[in-house]
């Protein structure tokens, strides 16, 4: 049966199978999209040996990466409630399989920073139109799901493409190249499933207006968004800090350069993440949000001291207990959000929820990148870390009970 073009969204009434197979293409694309930006990170360290790039080099491919998923969310974010949820999602998978086949052959800053931006600009439309697209299919029950699944399927899929990326460049054929071919199939899979998925959104005009940029706050958030802010930037600017010198740090306290080891160490950080968000499902919105940023302001202190001190072992365990605090404490703002929003919100209220993300992600990381040129080390820098997430516990602790 054919789907239609302009007609009314696929409600509760459509085959329930269909809504399933739409709901998990969904969650499978927005996964993979962000594996696709994960697959550069254990490559960085290469980069940097056989290319002639400096960690400053790497920290500027990270922030153009950052900076293309703001353009998108703030241009593009709205773009799905006009077109339809299921052309927008597949428009991201093409644009990360662009940004793939892009750097099958970095020879410099310049290509690895164009690659880099298709990457980001198909994780910000996945971070707003894909995102949406889980909502609006997601089973009713457990409530916790579809918050969960949208707050981690970029870590879990940055944490995927990395961790793999790092294991077939060290020990499969053509280094550089094989992680973006294996990646690549995957997105031509997901686009398949897509296309076979249901859409949930009706066509309306509007879609030319909605690309003027702007920034979603429905009113009835509002009183939220002190805390759930703090908890946005504060987290994701630590997942910052492991994009762009987990290579650096694993080549410097573990004295290797092998990819898989790299992804690892971002992985320690990424992939406890998928904990946190069925431990906050059995608290309060307002209580996950507030236990998850403690324990994760704590345990970034912990992997500062671990990097002080050099003792590596501390830097991974800390690293996954933030993780997983970071999965508490973002997932319990999620839902609490999302229960304040309708659905004709829901691609606004992601776009905006990723781009406070996105840039608490990208301005320490500009930072960062400016202070290892001026020769200042990775152990001071992450002070600064330590400091924003203290800042984000303090702001929640004030903020979480209001509204």
């Amino acid at each position: 049966m054919s789907e239609p073009t302009t007609s009314a969204p696929d409600a509760p009434g459509r085959p329930l199978p269909r809504r399933r197979l739409g709901f998990a293409a969904a969650a499978a694309s927005l996964v993979v999209v962000f594996a696709a930006s994960g697959a550069p990170i254990p490559l960085y360290e290469r980069y940097r040996s056989a290319d002639g790039l400096t960690t400053g080099d790497l920290s500027i491919a990270a922030v153009t990466y950052f900076v293309a998923v703001m353009l998108a969310l703030v241009v593009l974010g709205r773009l799905s409630d006009h077109i339809g949820r299921r052309a927008v999602a597949l428009g991201a998978v093409v644009l990360a399989a662009a940004g793939s086949l892009a750097l099958l052959d970095v020879t410099g800053l310049g290509v690895l920073m164009a690659g880099r931006a298709l990457q980001g600009l198909a994780c910000g439309l996945g971070s707003s139109a894909i995102a949406a697209y889980i909502v609006d299919l997601a089973p009713e029950k457990p409530r916790w799901l579809s918050a969960t699944v949208v707050a981690g399927s970029p870590l879990i899929g940055l944490t995927i493409g990395a961790v793999g990326a790092g294991a077939l460049a060290e020990y499969g054929p053509a280094p550089e190249q094989t992680p973006y071919i294996a990646v690549t199939v995957l997105l031509a899979v997901c686009a398949a499933l897509l296309l076979l998925s249901p859409d949930p959104t009706a066509r309306r005009e509007g879609g030319l207006r909605s690309l003027r940029p702007h920034v979603h706050l429905p009113h009835t958030i509002r009183p939220l968004l002190p805390a759930a802010i703090a908890v946005f930037v504060g987290t994701w600017a630590l997942g910052g800090f492991y994009q762009a010198f987990s290579p650096t740090i694993s080549a410097q306290s573990l004295g290797t350069t092998n990819t898989l080891v790299a992804g690892i160490v971002f992985a320690s950080f990424m992939a406890p993440y998928a904990l946190g968000g069925p431990l906050a499902g059995r608290l309060s919105p307002a209580a996950a949000q507030r236990l998850g940023i403690v324990v994760f302001a704590l345990a970034v202190v912990g992997v500062v001291i671990g990097l002080r001190t050099g003792t590596i072992a501390v830097v991974i365990l800390c690293g996954i207990v933030a993780g997983a605090a970071q999965g508490a404490a973002f997932t319990g703002s999620m839902r609490a959000l999302l229960s304040r929003t309708s659905a004709a919100d829901r691609a606004g209220l992601m776009s905006t929820v990723y781009l406070f993300s996105y840039g608490g992600a990208a301005l320490p990381s500009l930072i960062s990148g400016r202070l290892t040129a001026a020769g200042m080390t990775l152990q001071t820098i992450s002070l600064g870390y330590a400091g924003l997430a203290v800042l984000a516990a303090i702001v929640v602790l004030l903020a979480s009970d209001r509204g």
